[in-house]
C-alpha cells in the first residue's frame, strides 16, 4: 500500500511521537526508581549511624597500636596487651558502669605507661609509649561472633613507638578483654554483659551477617535491582 507524501510524513511523525512517549515513560520510571533507591539508601545510612552512635555511647574499647608490622613489633604489641590486661583486668571486671571503667583507667594512666615501658625494656626496646583515653575512628571490626560497625568510639589508646603497625583491639567495657586467657574468645558472662549494656536492636545488629541490613522485603528487592 502506497502512501502519499503527506500521509507518509504523518505516519513518520506518529512513530516519532510514540517513540518519544515511551522514552519519556521509561525515563520517568527509572528516575522514580532512582529517587526511591536514594531515599532507601539515605534512611538506611541514618539508621546505621544511629545504631553505631548508640553502641558507641555505651561501650569503651581497648586499642593497642604496634610500632610497625614487623613480626617482632607485632609480638611486642601482644606482650604489652597481656601486661596491661594483668594490671587492669581484675579491677575492670568489678566496674559497674562505663564511667567507673573510665575512672579506673584514668587513675592508672601512669601505671599503664610504666607497665608497657617495663615490657619494652625487658624485651630490649626503647620505644616511647603513650596511653590515654581518646575518640578513635575504627573501621568495621569483628571480635568473636560480634561485628562492630565503623565509626568513632572512645577507647583506651596505647601507642607503641611510631604506632604505624597493625593494631589489636577489644571491648573494655563491658569487660570482654580480660575475661578469658584466650583472647578473641568471648565467654558467656561477657556476652551477657554486652547484651545487658546495649538495646535489643543494637545487640542483634552486632551479630547480623550484613550490618544494619533493612529487613523490609520490598526495600531489599530494590537494593538487589541496583
Amino acid at each position: 500500500m502506497k502512501y502519499s507524501v503527506k500521509e507518509q510524513r504523518e505516519n513518520d511523525q506518529k512513530e516519532k511521537d510514540r517513540g518519544e512517549f515511551w522514552s519519556r515513560l521509561l525515563f520517568t520510571g527509572v528516575l522514580a526508581l532512582l529517587v526511591v533507591f536514594t531515599a532507601v539508601t539515605s534512611v538506611k545510612a541514618v539508621r546505621e549511624y544511629q545504631l553505631q552512635q548508640g553502641i558507641a555511647e555505651k561501650i569503651l574499647r581497648f586499642h593497642v597500636r604496634a610500632n610497625s608490622d614487623s613480626q617482632e613489633d607485632q609480638d611486642l604489641k601482644l606482650k604489652v596487651r597481656d601486661a596491661v590486661g594483668a594490671l587492669l583486668g581484675e579491677e575492670l571486671a568489678q566496674a559497674e558502669d562505663l564511667e567507673e571503667s573510665k575512672r579506673i583507667i584514668e587513675q592508672h594512666q601512669n601505671d599503664i605507661i610504666h607497665t608497657a615501658e617495663a615490657v619494652l625494656e625487658q624485651e630490649g626496646y626503647d620505644y616511647a609509649v603513650e596511653a590515654y583515653l581518646a575518640e578513635v575512628d575504627f573501621p568495621v571490626k569483628t571480635y568473636g561472633s560480634y561485628t562492630f560497625p565503623a565509626g568513632t568510639y572512645e577507647a583506651l589508646e596505647i601507642v607503641i613507638g611510631a604506632g604505624a603497625g597493625h593494631n589489636w583491639w577489644c571491648v573494655m567495657y563491658p569487660n570482654m578483654c580480660f575475661a578469658d586467657s584466650v583472647y578473641e574468645v568471648v565467654d558467656e558472662e561477657s556476652k551477657e554483659a554486652l547484651e545487658g549494656t546495649l538495646s535489643k536492636k543494637e545487640y542483634e545488629s552486632l551479630m547480623e551477617e550484613k550490618n544494619y541490613r533493612i529487613s523490609w522485603k520490598w526495600l531489599d528487592f530494590l537494593e538487589d535491582i541496583f
